[in-house]
């Protein structure tokens, strides 16, 4: 039986995929759409993701979370088309950074943004992946708002529904 690392990278990887697939969908006219002015807009959202992927393998490897240093290569994409490539770079990096982990370390605690210590099983379950699908979760609403269509992940969307495709026909 795989590991709890395994586990995770490879659930990891899988749902890495789904974001790839999502921000190669986002309208191409959308970058800038923000449902208010203090909201994020898409590709501040999408790019989000990204710095997750980025932050939390790197803030290992540098034994905690600061605020005054960030990973190399976090730039953020300023054209939609540009945003799934970059985000598949960063998270082949954020995949070999994990994979120099051992089972052992999840439970060594580095401190967190907050100062408060978090164990790096914590970072890669909540912080990373758990994380990714909340905001993935919200740029499928922006998303929809700026007038893309999501596609599925988890099982159809409203689009791809066979129910909806017959009523239709």
């Amino acid at each position: 039986m795989p590991n709890e690392l395994i586990l995770f990278i490879d659930l990891w990887d899988a749902e890495a995929v789904k974001t790839i697939n999502l921000f190669r969908a986002l309208p191409l006219d959308g970058y800038d759409f923000r449902p208010d002015p203090d909201a994020r807009s898409l590709g501040e959202m999408a790019w989000h993701i990204a710095e997750v992927d980025g932050y939390g393998p790197w803030s290992i490897e540098q034994g905690g979370f600061s605020r005054e240093s960030r990973p190399p290569g976090l730039e953020r994409p300023r054209a939609i088309e540009e945003l799934a490539p970059a985000y598949e770079r960063v998270h082949r990096d954020a995949i070999e950074r994990v994979r120099k982990l051992t089972p052992d370390d999840l439970d060594r605690a580095i401190p967190f943004v907050n100062g408060q210590p978090i164990t790096i099983r914590h970072v890669l379950w909540t912080f990373m992946l758990l994380h990714q699908i909340h905001h993935r979760g919200q740029l499928v609403l922006l998303m929809r708002n700026a007038g893309g269509t999501p596609v599925p992940m988890y099982g159809w969307t409203r689009e791809t529904a066979p129910q909806r495709r017959v009523k239709e026909t």
